[in-house]
């Protein structure tokens, strides 16, 4: 008796960009996953805490939700969202599911 549904088994070649800030009171090392899975989202790693979060240039607008992904104080998060306004692309939703 199978447990599970296999929903989906890709492997592509991806570009991975690894990248570390600093703040006043934290440092942060992040790993960059490029992708075409994830409706075209990367997937940020935070290498200290091991999180992995898809966000967009568009999904760092909304400084609340970046505080809420990292547990971290509203200043932490607003130079967060600096820093990712800085090095994500922009981009499109992508389609993710061929008819």
């Amino acid at each position: 008796m199978e447990s599970y549904e296999l929903l989906y088994d890709k492997t592509e070649r991806v570009n991975v960009n690894f990248v570390g800030m600093t703040t006043e009171s934290a440092r942060y090392d992040f790993g960059i996953t490029y992708t075409n899975m994830f409706f075209g989202k990367p997937l940020i790693t935070c290498m200290q805490t091991g999180r992995s979060f898809l966000l967009c240039a568009d999904d760092i607008t909304d400084v609340e939700q970046i505080e809420r992904l990292f547990k971290v104080d509203p200043y932490e998060a607003e130079a967060l969202a600096e820093f990712f306004k800085d090095v994500l692309p922009v981009t499109g939703l992508q389609t993710q599911y061929a008819e």
